[in-house]
């Protein structure tokens, strides 16, 4: 396992060029690709059309995120998105191996999430299978596939962010939004932002231990900077006092609780330890005042009868839709039939 570079200077994310050319491609998860002749032909389209990205990209990155392309293997590329505010992955680190085929831009680039076999979202599967319109790995109507003529890297990158990487994760699930319409998600949708999160924060973990190539001094400083930003959104959200996603340094005290699963408060408890180790030995001397252990404020039992309710209730509208659903279907059959 890859350890971080503990004797290399460090750097502030602000320092870290978000574009740039690299030579290092020895741990790409499509090295083993075959590389044809078109990437080293400067007169291909693909060629061609990969360096216009390459200025794409160094010219039009948001300030979120990040990339490195490869001198040897122009068919290679590595991104990393940061979590944005508001959501459940606020702060966390999300890498994406990238790899042209030798056809581009006839078809699209294809993806790989460096997920450490986790799951952050419906698109993102722990495999690293992911799932975009834009890629035409999802389904989606025709202007939101591939075009040949007109779509970007920027493109599938940004659509990363902003459709994959959002607020309510829960509703990219197939039918989610359908189902949004007759009866009230939010309770579950709200469970899945505290999964999401946890799964988030595994992440940034196993991402301290091994981390991607040429991103090293990145990676430790990122979560040099926010580390205790970290540590106290579990806290509060353990706690109930901020719904997952919603945690900044300046926020007010709560008028009330927000209701907080007992499966998250579980996670929470066991994983805290270890991010907190890990954050520590990421030579962060800021995190003195972070105790050992999360405590809790709450109870358990606190939310309990309430969940049980909502759980009951939903499986109860799930259910009479389902057999209002047969009904309708055997009624009309009976019609059609006789």
């Amino acid at each position: 396992m890859q350890q971080p570079l503990r004797n290399a200077i460090e750097v502030t994310t602000n320092e870290f060029g978000q574009f740039d050319v690299v030579s290092d491609d020895s741990d790409h998860h499509f090295l083993g690709s075959e590389k044809g002749k078109c990437f080293t032909d400067s007169k291909s389209e693909a060629y061609r059309t990969i360096m216009r990205e390459w200025r794409i990209l160094e010219h039009n990155l948001p300030e979120s995120i990040y990339v490195r392309v490869y001198e040897r293997r122009i068919d290679l590329m590595r991104a990393v998105i940061v979590g944005a505010a508001g959501t459940p992955y606020h702060d966390g680190l999300f890498f994406f191996d990238i790899l042209f085929p030798s056809d581009y831009p006839k078809h699209p680039p294809k993806l790989h999430f460096d997920s450490f076999g986790l799951q952050v979202n419906p698109n993102l599967h722990p495999s690293g299978e992911v799932c975009l319109s834009l890629l035409n790995t999802w389904y989606g109507k025709k202007r939101e596939k591939w075009d040949p003529s007109g779509s970007t890297m920027l493109q599938v990158l940004l659509s990363l962010q902003s459709l994959v990487l959002n607020e309510n994760p829960y509703f990219n699930e197939p039918g989610a939004t359908t189902l949004g319409r007759l009866i009230n998600l939010e309770s579950t949708s709200r469970v899945y932002n505290e999964d999401v999160f946890t799964q988030t924060c595994k992440i940034s973990f196993h991402l301290l231990q091994d981390p991607p190539r040429n991103f090293e001094a990145f990676v430790s400083a990122h979560f040099r900077e926010r580390a205790s930003l970290i540590l106290a959104a579990c806290n509060e959200y353990a706690n109930g006092r901020v719904r997952v996603g919603y945690y900044s340094s300046d926020h007010l005290p709560p008028l009330s609780r927000v209701q907080v699963s007992r499966s998250f408060k579980k996670q929470m408890i066991e994983f805290y330890p270890l991010l907190l180790r890990a954050f520590r030995q990421n030579d962060n001397a800021s995190l003195g005042g972070f105790v050992q252990h999360l405590e809790l404020e709450t109870e358990e039992s606190e939310y309990k009868s309430t969940e049980i309710i909502e759980e009951v209730v939903n499986k109860i509208v799930i259910g009479s839709l389902i057999f209002l659903i047969c009904l309708v279907s055997y009624l009309l059959l009976k019609r059609l039939v006789f």
